[in-house]
This record gives C-alpha cells, sequence and structure tokens, in this order.
C-alpha cells in the first residue's frame, strides 16, 4: 500500500500558508461556525465542529476564539450567518480547479472568483464541470518519529478501516472513505498517533502536467489568488505540481 503521495503533491506550499496565521484564524473561524450552526455546539455529537476544532487547534488557533467562534454559531452570540459554495473552473491549460468557500455575499465571491480565473488565463465554469475528476476522502497525515515501525503504523490504519497507506520518507499518508474518516481518526488517536493534518479533502483521480513556465506562473498565481481570499476555505485543483516544479 505504498506509492504517489496525493498530499505531497501540495504539502510544500504548507509553509507559506503557514506565514498567513490571521487570515487562517479567519477562515477557521468561519468553519467552526458552520459546523456549529447546523449540528450543535457540543462536538462530541456534532463530528463537523469536532473535526474543525481539532483542524484550528493544529494550527494553534486560542481556544478564546475557538469558543467564540462555536458561540457565534450556535447563535449564543451575534455573529455573520455564512453560505457555503462551490465554484468549479479550469486553470491555464485546461487544469481542474474546484473551490470551496464560505461566504456573506455570494454575488461579491462570484464576482472575485470569476476574477482571478480570467485574470490568470483560466475560466470559471458551471457547476459539475469539474467534480467528477475529484474523489471525496479523508486524509490523514502522521509525521514520522524516530523508532516508528512503518508496518506496524500501516497494520493498524488497516484494522481501523483505511483505504490506503502511503510511505514517504517525512510522513504516512492515510486515506480513507469519508464515512470511516471520524472512526479511523479516532482508533489511530487513541492508539497515541498525532496527526499533523486529518480531514476531509477533494483527492484528483489524476494528475495534469503544465508545459510552459508562464502556464506555470499563472497557475501559481491563481492558486495564491484564491487562497489569499478571505471567503475561500479550500482550493483544490489536478496539477502535479511537484514534477512541474
Amino acid at each position: 500500500m505504498a506509492g504517489h503521495s496525493k498530499w505531497a503533491n501540495i504539502k510544500h506550499r504548507k509553509g507559506k500558508q503557514d506565514a498567513k496565521r490571521a487570515k487562517i484564524f479567519t477562515k477557521l473561524g468561519r468553519y467552526i461556525m458552520v459546523a456549529a450552526r447546523e449540528g450543535g455546539s457540543d462536538p462530541e455529537y456534532n463530528p463537523a465542529l469536532k473535526t474543525a476544532i481539532e483542524k484550528a487547534k493544529a494550527a494553534n488557533m486560542p481556544n478564546d476564539n475557538i469558543e467564540r467562534a462555536i458561540k457565534k454559531g450556535a447563535g449564543e452570540l451575534e455573529g455573520v450567518n455564512y453560505e457555503e459554495i462551490t465554484y468549479e473552473g479550469y486553470g491555464p491549460s485546461g487544469v481542474a480547479v474546484f473551490v470551496e468557500v464560505l461566504t456573506d455575499n455570494k454575488n461579491r465571491t462570484a464576482a472575485d472568483v470569476r476574477h482571478y480565473f480570467t485574470k490568470c488565463g483560466g475560466n470559471l465554469g458551471a457547476n459539475g464541470c469539474v467534480s467528477f475528476m475529484f474523489d471525496r476522502k479523508g486524509v490523514l497525515i502522521i509525521d514520522r518519529e524516530e523508532g516508528m515501525d512503518e508496518e506496524e503504523v500501516m497494520l493498524q490504519a488497516i484494522e481501523a478501516g483505511a483505504e490506503d497507506f502511503t510511505i514517504e520518507e517525512e510522513y504516512f499518508e492515510i486515506t480513507t472513505s469519508p464515512e470511516d474518516f471520524i472512526t479511523v481518526r479516532d482508533e489511530l488517536k487513541e492508539a497515541g498517533y498525532k496527526f499533523s493534518t486529518a480531514e476531509l479533502s477533494y483527492i484528483p483521480q489524476n494528475y495534469q502536467k503544465l508545459e510552459s513556465k508562464e502556464d506555470i506562473k499563472n497557475m501559481n498565481k491563481l492558486i495564491d489568488l484564491l487562497e489569499d481570499n478571505d471567503d475561500v476555505q479550500n482550493v483544490y485543483h489536478n496539477w502535479d505540481m511537484l514534477d512541474d516544479m
């Protein structure tokens, strides 16, 4: 169960994102609010909220911020209502791009996203134009530590219900079905493993290379513009970044 890591295709961007701490807290706060609004304020009975809180803590978001976001989502504090929307389109040379947003003004967000695609040599498409190229999966990343037995980790992950297990030099990547994500995460957590990433994600079925430096430059710019937008929660694409870079 080893092979090309899907996570490795975007992992090298993490350092850049970690530098945008305040912006990340804004995005995570919205994520927590929506989860609390839709499933209640108790994370033990709201798996989406539990995942959102764990993601926020992994990003070192202060507990006060987390609690405030939960209260806003539950209606205990005044807050803004955010709408979940997805956008689909094509980047340079037809790279598939799938964008998840939480917005309080969909007209503003739609105009921004359309502008980014056009500016970078792509185009915004209709819903469904690229989503079929991605699979919804749970992704768990365990950073390798000295003394870890990779076979033991793999067996525990498989026994917990993992679909796939990829061995990399610096980490283990575990993928699950969306339905089994919580179970696998909790069982491995109880076994003492810590995750640098634990989230539901969209994984491309196939990757696409870009041939020209101009296309690579524009694709990088498109991802940066989207990720810099406060309304955008996640950006997924099928560009084979590592090979092209």
